[in-house]
């Protein structure tokens, strides 16, 4: 029983550590090619950190733009998004959970009905509106979804969280005196901490990666963020693979040390998948 026991943990991890290698073999060769000499010519199969190592590229791709000062452009953006982003977007959880069904399905179905809309349909009337706000070639067009929950999906995921804890902690807090906004912060965030976590982290991957914002709004290239600054080192150096793989592992690293540090919240409140590891 013992042994049966060992061997299904071993097959466990062992599918869990093939998993982890299929997803993350595209960026150990990212990593790999990065480091590249440019003096070496383009592999005819595939290899994995090619002597001689090239720590220089980064220096060398660091040299071609500025894409330090592109990532910190992109850092504004997203510490100043992704709080507003929880914020709002857990409020609007959060009332979703309180109002009666008569009010909540039809704001539920008009969330789903949001996320059919497709990105480009917005991009010309968001355009004109921010164009008269006067906000072109700042960072506040980038800023702004977030004063909305930046999607409905965010919003639909905290209130699937909030909807989970008991009516009756709700009613228990509200007979002390507890008022919405201390019931929100102090008894139902707490409890959806998963869910905290999910969202702070995909709204970060979203605002970090954008592109296409940062395009439409940024016209100054001191105010570039790194998405654009990357796509610019594709035109710049198109055949320096070495050097382009660099830019890549500097755009994804921050996003892959994000989620190394934030992954272990995710199991909390996963009790199946818990026990399956086990």
């Amino acid at each position: 029983m013992n042994s049966k026991r060992v061997f299904g943990r071993v097959a466990r991890y062992g599918l869990l550590g093939a998993l982890c290698l299929i997803f993350a073999f595209p960026l150990l060769w990212m990593v790999s090619y990065s480091l590249r000499s440019v003096a070496l010519p383009p592999p005819v199969r595939l290899e994995f950190f090619a002597p001689p190592i090239a720590f220089e590229n980064y220096a060398r791709v660091l040299g071609v733009l500025p894409l330090l000062q592109y990532m910190g452009n992109s850092l504004k953006v997203v510490a100043l998004a992704v709080p507003l982003t929880v914020l709002f977007a857990s409020w609007t959880g959060f009332a979703l959970a309180q109002v009666s069904r008569r009010v909540r399905v039809p704001l539920l179905a008009l969330s789903v009905a949001l996320l059919l809309v497709p990105a480009p349909a917005l991009w010309v009337p968001r355009f004109l509106l921010f164009a008269q706000l006067g906000w072109i070639y700042t960072f506040a067009p980038l800023i702004a979804p977030a004063l909305m929950g930046t999607s409905p999906f965010y919003a639909i995921m905290f209130y699937i969280a909030f909807a989970r804890i008991p009516l009756d902690l709700y009613e228990s807090a509200r007979l002390d005196g507890a008022h919405p906004l201390t019931v929100w912060y102090a008894l139902a965030l707490p409890l959806a901490r998963p869910t905290l976590v999910a969202v702070t982290l995909l709204s970060a991957v979203a605002y970090w990666s954008n592109f296409v914002d940062p395009l439409l709004y940024l016209r100054s290239e001191a105010n570039y963020t790194l998405p654009v600054g990357v796509q610019i080192l594709e035109q710049a150096i198109k055949a320096n693979w070495p050097l382009l793989m660099a830019g890549a592992v500097l755009m994804a690293a921050p996003v892959v040390l994000l989620f190394g540090f934030t992954q272990r919240l995710f199991l909390q409140g996963q009790d199946s998948l818990v026990r399956w590891l086990r």
